[in-house]
C-alpha cells in the first residue's frame, strides 16, 4: 500500500466531537499506539484524500490552549512545536463545537500562529440551530482567512467537503499570524527562534513559556532560555493572561459579526435532566442502578453467544481429532492450544458488552456528570472527580486507566489514583470471576428479576472500589505535597451516542484483547502442555507403574485417564505446583491452582486458559465444559473437592486484589519514572490478596 508524503493532524478542545470525525475519516484503518518516546496514547490511521492518495492522520488529545497543565496536553504542545521525534504535520483539521465557537477558537488562533495550515470543521451545527444560533460559515472563512466547513460527526454530513478543503488548503501558502508581540516577547522570540524546528516566531514564544517541561531541548538550551526570560523580565503567567485577552478581543467581534445570536451555555432540557442525574441522593442511586444493569447485562446478554463460541471450539477439536492422526502433535493442538484459547476467548461476549455499555454512558455525556457529582466525595479520600474517570476506565483495563491520570494536574492525587486503580476489577478478571461464580453461586433470581450471580459480580466491583478508596485515604495521609487541588471541567450537552464510534471502540478493545491476550495464551498453552506432558524420566515411569497398579486393583477409572492424572502430577508442571503448594494450601488451593497463579502473572486472564489446559490433559472428555472439570477436581491426598464455595470465593478475592499483570507493573514504572512505586504497589496488593483469600477460605 502506497502512502502520500502528507500527514494530517486533528486538533481541538475536549468534547467537540473530534474522535467521531477521526472515526468517520479512517473507519477501521486506524491503530492505537504511543507518541514517540512517551506513553501518551495516540490514535493514528490513513484515509483517502482526493488526488493526494492515502494520507496519514493522527488524532491529537484535546486541550484548551497551548499553555498545558497535564502531561497529554504537554505532548500535544511538544508535537506542534516540532518535536524531533514526531513526524512533520502538514495541515491541521481543527474541530470546533458550533455552540461554543468563540471559546473554541482561542486554541485555533494559537495553532495558526505556529505557522500551520488549518481547515476548521464546525461540528454540531444542528444543535446550535436548535438553540437559536445561526452561524455564517462563509463570513467566518472570510474573517479568519481559512476554510470553515460545516460537519456532523454523528451522521457524516459535510465530511466530503471537509476532505476537499483539506486537499485544497494543503497546497496553499500559510496565512499571516494575527497576534501582536510586545517588545519583550518580540525580542525573546527572535533569540529563541534557533531552538525551534518549525519556522514561526510564535513557536519560539510558546517554547519560552514552558521551557522547563519540554523534553526535546537540552539542559544548556533550557539554561539559555532561563537567562533570556530573566533578562527581559518575562513573567509567563502575566503574559499568558494578556495574550488570551488580546486573542478574545480579536475573536469575539468576528464571531458576533457572523452569528445572529450568542450561543447558550446549556440548553433548558440539559438543565432539567441534570437536576435529577446530578442530585446528591437521586444521582448516586441512579448511578448504582445503571452499574447494576451493566453487570446484569454482562451475564444475561452474553449467555447465548458464549454457548455458540463453546460449540465452535468443540467442533474444532472434533475436526482436529478426525484429520490429525493420534500423536503428540494432535494432543498439543487439542489439549494444549485449543483448550487454552477456548478457555479465555469464550468470554469475549461479556467483555464486548462491558465496553459497549460504558461507551454509551461516555458518548451520551453522562460520565462527565459522574465526575462532577463525585468530586466532593472523592476528595475525602485524597482523590478528585477526574480520578473517577480512571477508576471507571480501570473496569476495562488498568493500563489505559493509569495513563488517563495525566489529566490530573495535582501530583499527589495523580500518584494516589495510579496506586489504587489496579484494585478496580478489569476485563481480564471477567473470565476468572465468571467461571468461579458459575461454580460457587447458583443461577437463581433475586426479587424475581436480577440474577444472584450478577449481584455477586457487582459485589466484587463494589469491594474493589471500596478497598481502593480506603487505600487512597491511607496514601493521602502518607504522601505530602504543597500543590493545591481543584477541578475545572466542561459538562457537555446530552446527546444520542454516535453508534459508529461506539462499535469502532468496542471492536478496537476486543481486537486488542484477542491479539494481545491471544499471543500470550498461545505461548503459555504450548509451554504448559509441554510442562504438563513431560517430566523427569524416572518420575514419569513411576507414575505409569502406579496407574497400572491402581487399575489392577479397581477398574472404576479407565487406565488412560489414571495414567494421565499421575503423569501430570509427576510432570515439570506438577513439580512446580507442588513446590509452592505449602504456601497456598492455607487458602484452600492445590498444586494445579498454584501453576495457574504462576502463569497468570503474565496476564490475569491466563488463569482460565491454564486451568483449561491442565484439566484437558488430565481428562479424556475434551468436549466437557471447564466448569464441570473444575467442579469434579479433588485433592490427590484427601480426595476432597478442590473447588468448594470457600475456595472459589477465596480465588475471586485473591484475583480481585493481587497485582497479577506484569504489563500494569511496567506502565506504573513508566508513569512514575521509578521502580519504588510499582514495588510498593505489588507488595501491598500481594498482602491484601493473600490475607483476603485466607479469610474468605475460613469464612466460607
Amino acid at each position: 500500500m502506497s502512502f502520500s508524503k502528507y500527514q494530517v493532524a486533528l486538533s481541538g478542545n475536549p468534547n467537540v466531537g473530534k474522535s467521531s470525525v477521526f472515526n468517520l475519516l479512517t473507519g477501521l484503518h486506524q491503530t492505537v499506539g504511543n507518541f514517540p518516546g512517551v506513553t501518551v496514547d495516540r490514535k493514528s490511521g490513513v484515509f483517502q484524500l482526493g488526488n493526494l492518495g492515502k494520507v496519514s492522520i493522527v488524532d491529537l488529545p484535546g486541550l484548551y490552549s497551548l499553555f498545558p497543565s497535564s502531561e497529554d496536553e504537554r505532548v500535544v504542545v511538544d508535537t506542534l512545536l516540532g518535536s524531533p521525534s514526531s513526524a512533520p504535520i502538514d495541515i491541521i483539521g481543527y474541530i470546533v463545537d458550533a455552540n461554543d465557537i468563540d471559546r473554541n477558537l482561542l486554541l485555533f488562533t494559537q495553532i495558526r500562529d505556529l505557522g500551520y495550515k488549518i481547515v476548521v470543521g464546525v461540528n454540531m451545527l444542528d444543535t446550535a440551530l436548535s438553540n437559536g444560533l445561526q452561524i455564517d460559515l462563509n463570513g467566518l472563512s472570510d474573517s479568519f482567512g481559512v476554510p470553515f466547513i460545516g460537519i456532523n460527526g454523528r451522521t457524516g454530513e459535510g465530511i466530503t467537503e471537509f476532505k476537499t478543503a483539506l486537499e485544497n488548503e494543503i497546497l496553499t501558502q500559510i496565512s499571516q499570524p494575527n497576534y501582536t508581540f510586545s517588545p519583550s516577547e518580540e525580542q525573546i522570540a527572535k533569540d529563541v527562534q534557533s531552538l525551534v524546528k518549525i519556522d514561526a516566531q510564535y513557536a519560539a514564544l510558546i517554547l519560552a513559556h514552558h521551557y522547563k517541561r519540554v523534553p526535546f531541548i537540552s539542559k544548556s538550551q533550557k539554561d539559555f532560555i532561563a537567562t533570556l526570560t530573566e533578562k527581559y523580565n518575562f513573567n509567563s503567567i502575566d503574559i499568558q493572561l494578556d495574550e488570551m485577552m488580546k486573542r478574545y478581543q480579536f475573536i469575539t467581534p468576528l464571531v458576533q459579526k457572523s452569528s445572529k445570536q450568542i450561543p447558550l451555555s446549556m440548553d433548558p432540557l440539559t438543565r432539567k435532566i441534570d437536576k435529577v442525574l446530578t442530585h446528591k441522593v437521586f444521582g448516586l442511586l441512579i448511578f448504582v442502578v445503571l452499574m447494576l444493569l451493566v453487570f446484569q447485562a454482562i451475564f444475561s446478554w452474553a449467555e447465548k453467544p458464549m454457548e455458540w463460541i463453546e460449540s465452535g471450539f468443540v467442533g474444532i477439536n472434533h475436526l482436529i481429532t478426525t484429520v490429525v492422526p493420534d500423536s503428540w502433535f494432535q494432543r498439543l493442538l487439542t489439549d494444549g492450544i485449543v483448550s487454552g484459547l477456548s478457555g479465555v476467548l469464550v468470554f469475549i461476549p461479556q467483555i464486548a458488552i462491558l465496553f459497549f455499555l460504558i461507551s454509551i454512558l461516555e458518548e451520551s455525556g453522562y460520565m462527565a456528570r459522574v465526575v462532577y457529582m463525585t468530586d466532593s466525595f472523592m476528595r475525602r479520600f485524597g482523590l478528585n472527580g477526574r480520578s473517577v474517570v480512571s477508576l471507571i476506565s480501570g473496569g476495562a483495563c488498568a493500563i489505559p486507566a493509569i495513563m488517563s491520570t495525566r489529566t490530573i494536574s495535582n501530583w499527589k492525587e495523580r500518584l494516589t489514583t495510579i496506586m489504587v486503580t489496579p484494585l478496580i476489577s478489569c476485563s481480564a478478571r471477567i473470565p476468572i470471576f465468571a467461571i468461579l461464580i458459575a461454580i460457587a453461586i447458583p443461577a437463581k433470581k433475586v426479587g424475581g428479576w436480577v440474577s444472584l450471580q450478577a449481584l455477586v459480580f457487582m459485589g466484587l466491583y463494589v469491594l474493589g472500589t471500596g478497598t481502593a478508596l480506603v487505600v487512597a485515604w491511607i496514601f493521602h495521609k502518607i504522601l505530602k505535597t504543597e500543590e493545591k487541588s481543584f477541578l475545572v471541567m466542561e459538562l457537555p450537552r446530552y446527546q444520542m451516542p454516535q453508534w459508529r464510534g461506539i462499535f469502532l471502540n468496542v471492536w478496537e478493545k476486543v481486537k486488542v484483547f484477542i491479539v494481545e491476550a491471544g499471543k500470550v495464551i498461545f505461548f503459555i498453552s504450548i509451554l504448559l502442555w509441554f510442562l504438563a506432558s513431560y517430566g523427569p524420566k524416572e518420575k514419569m515411569e513411576a507414575a505409569r507403574t502406579k496407574a497400572k497398579q491402581e487399575y489392577a486393583i479397581s477398574q472404576d477409572i479407565p487406565l488412560s485417564q489414571l495414567t494421565k492424572s499421575y503423569e501430570l502430577e509427576a510432570s515439570y508442571a506438577g513439580i512446580a505446583g507442588h513446590a509452592i503448594e505449602p504456601l497456598i494450601r492455607p487458602l484452600g488451593y492445590d498444586w494445579k491452582i498454584g501453576i495457574a497463579l504462576l502463569t497468570s502473572f503474565a496476564a490475569r486472564e491466563i488463569f482460565v486458559g491454564t486451568m483449561a489446559t491442565i484439566y484437558a490433559v488430565g481428562d479424556d472428555d475434551n468436549t466437557s465444559l471447564l466448569k464441570d472439570r473444575l467442579q469434579n477436581a479433588r485433592f490427590s491426598d484427601s480426595g476432597k473437592k478442590v473447588f468448594t464455595v470457600g475456595t472459589s470465593i477465596s480465588l475471586m478475592i485473591f484475583y480481585l486484589f493481587a497485582m497479577q499483570c506484569m504489563s500494569t507493573v511496567a506502565v506504573v514504572r513508566r508513569e512514575t519514572k521509578s521502580w519504588k512505586w510499582p514495588m510498593i504497589q505489588m507488595l501491598y496488593m500481594g498482602v491484601l490478596a493473600y490475607v483476603g483469600g485466607w479469610l474468605a477460605a475460613l469464612i466460607f
